[in-house]
């Protein structure tokens, strides 16, 4: 028999097998409960396309509880059955409206019934089809994911491929909100050390005074407030990954005591005079240009060297656009798994605007501005305005021509292969197949600035 067909019906037993009996000859498979706990055993477990639910007074009423359960997968399709008298109260009508995509009247009519289950039935296979296999819920401690189909995020795991392979130092660059920790899981998780503990500090946010005792430990009585012997962060991660963010804001004095780990992996906590080796991988991130730190006195020379020994760069968001609907779609799901919530997807609007828009915090400016429109959302379709978005009307009103096009191509594959190299007019042009002469002309063509390198 079809499982496609399974429908779980929560409410008083006796009534809920009335109506599974009124409507076997239509061949759907009925689960029936009236305990909300195995109910969400039920659906985790093995989640239906559809479920039913008595919404009557003296069996079923709404609350917090109700609104969670039937919340829990987002794209099992929920139809409340009730009495006319019982949608006339208020809390029955905004449950059914908020959370239901169908209602059935009692007395209840089989053949009528089984016309509805089958139109949801329908609706929930497009769901499914068009936001991919999203009816089981993440589980707990699942494997870091990149979203995307695009050339440089295919670029970038294929580099994280061969980078995990290798018990080397690793310098990630970006700007802020492209996702450097989740590269750093990526290699973690892609290693041979993918067993041991995968720790993330943001030096950055570390207190000051407080930096060496968090990263090295102290002894006991090492400071005043030392009432015990603490292990720091990097011996805690012994045999795996420590992934040190923001390591252009670590205090020169700190940076001394990195350099000599990277260099004998051996660690010595504050107060002590004893080393304690330490067997862990060390992986950085910046979105500062640590080269331009160095010379202005900020950046260890001698440290950049240490942690550079492989690299990847994480691509902004404005430089993959084609992945931004996977990326909305993706996050829509999993906040549809989080809360209540009526929303159906994304406007045409919205996808185009989103395509447009220039995203100066890319995927973490991307994140904020879909959970906030999915709680402010009051239609089925989220549009630009919960997304807080303006469409730019200067591509609504004309068309761009053919030149347009090739000139914006341009001036993005320069503006992308200058980031890539660090600003390296040489290596840019190298990675373009062109003349350096040839790309300070369109350089100067497209008013994108010259890098650091360039010759008067």
């Amino acid at each position: 028999m079809d499982k496609s067909r399974h429908v779980l019906m929560i409410g008083d037993q006796r009534f809920t097998a009335s109506a599974a009996l009124s409507l076997k000859q239509y061949a759907w498979q009925f689960q029936r409960t009236s305990c909300p706990v195995e109910a969400e055993q039920l659906l985790l477990t093995s989640p239906p396309p559809l479920g039913i639910i008595l919404m009557e007074p003296a069996y079923t009423r709404p609350s917090l509880e109700l609104e969670r359960l039937v919340s829990l997968v987002p794209y099992t399709l929920w139809v409340a059955l009730l009495s006319t008298d019982s949608l006339q109260e208020y809390q029955m009508r905004a449950f059914v409206a908020r959370h239901c995509h169908a209602c059935l009247l009692l007395p209840l009519d089989p053949g009528k019934a089984n016309h509805v289950l089958e139109s949801t039935l329908t609706i929930s296979e497009v769901l499914s089809a068009h936001f991919g296999d999203c009816n089981s819920p993440a589980a707990p401690g699942h494997r870091a994911q990149m979203i995307g189909r695009s050339h440089a995020i295919q670029k970038l795991l294929k580099d994280i491929e061969k980078i995990a392979l290798v018990d080397a130092p690793v310098l990630i660059t970006g700007e802020s909100g492209t996702g450097k920790e989740l590269t750093a899981r990526l290699i973690h998780e892609n290693s041979p050390r993918h067993g041991g503990p995968f720790n993330a500090v943001n030096c950055g946010a570390l207190p000051s005074g407080l930096i060496q005792s968090e990263l090295f430990g102290h002894e006991k009585g090492a400071f005043t407030g030392a009432g015990k012997c603490k292990v720091g962060i990097i011996e805690s991660t012994s045999g795996g990954t420590l992934f040190l963010d923001e390591i252009g804001d670590l205090p020169l004095e700190l940076q001394v005591n990195l350099l000599r780990f990277l260099e004998d992996h051996r660690i010595q906590r504050l107060g002590s005079l004893r080393e304690i080796a330490v067997d862990v991988r060390i992986l950085t991130a910046t979105h500062v240009d640590l080269e331009h730190a160095i010379q202005s006195g900020d950046f260890r020379e001698d440290l950049y060297h240490r942690i550079n020994v492989l690299q990847a760069r994480m691509p902004p968001l404005r430089e993959r656009p084609e992945d931004i609907e996977a990326l909305a779609s993706h996050y829509f799901q999993k906040f549809r798994a989080e809360s209540p919530c009526r929303v159906r997807g994304f406007s045409h609007d919205s996808l185009v605007t989103m395509r447009q828009h220039h995203w100066p915090g890319n995927v973490r400016e991307l994140v904020n501005r879909i959970r906030r429109a999915m709680v402010m959302c009051e239609e089925r379709l989220i549009t630009p305005d919960d997304l807080g978005l303006e469409r730019r009307k200067d591509l609504v009103r004309t068309r761009p021509s053919l030149e347009d096009i090739r000139n914006c191509a341009e001036r993005e594959a320069i503006a992308a292969a200058l980031a890539r190299n660090r600003n390296h007019a040489l290596h840019a042009a190298q990675d373009l197949g062109i003349s350096r002469a040839t790309l300070y002309r369109l350089i100067d063509k497209h008013c994108v600035p010259r890098p650091l390198d360039s010759r008067a």
